[in-house]
């Protein structure tokens, strides 16, 4: 692959994150199923990492990290999560899960266990807050997020598809 079909591919990829982003800021977070809306885009980077491996997931995570930061107001946290994260699940997805839409909701749903289980933990550390509470947010989110896992790695595995072997242009 030249290096302006690697980047051609990156780009078909960022690209591909727009309606990801688009639906989830715009229209799932109009949507309230037990009083959470998804978050879709820590899926996105982890479906990616899951189908290109633990080096380009883990780059695609921190690029997806900065864009979360910027969307949830989480000062770094998604960055680091999401580009470790990435790097994990394309490692796990090379030696023990397949690259395939299993692969990717075994990833998806770790990843999302432990960003909530961060998330909760936090607030449990560093806040006062009641455990009951945080998990009546966290355990809705984790279910409503983690039905989209096959709409996102069905966008990403056809980007996927389409710049794996071929020459782009």
């Amino acid at each position: 692959m030249t290096q302006r079909d690697f980047l051609t591919k990156w780009l078909i990829y960022g690209l591909a994150l727009l309606p990801v982003w688009f639906l989830e800021v715009y229209v799932l977070s109009r949507v309230h199923l037990f009083g959470v809306s998804p978050t879709l885009l820590p899926l996105a980077a982890i479906t990616v990492a899951v189908l290109e491996g633990g080096a380009p997931g883990a780059g695609f995570g921190l690029a997806v990290g900065v864009i979360c930061d910027a969307v949830y107001g989480t000062n770094g946290a998604m960055t680091l999560s999401l580009t470790l994260l990435g790097a994990a699940a394309g490692i796990t997805a090379q030696y023990l899960v397949r690259q395939n839409l299993v692969g990717s909701i075994i990833c998806s749903a770790a990843g999302l266990f432990i960003i909530e289980l961060f998330r909760v933990g936090w607030r449990l550390l560093f806040q006062v807050a009641d455990l009951t509470a945080l998990l009546k947010v966290a355990v809705p989110e984790f279910l409503f997020s983690i039905v989209f896992t096959p709409l996102i790695y069905a966008i990403f595995h056809w980007v996927w598809s389409r710049t794996q072997f071929a020459t782009l242009f």
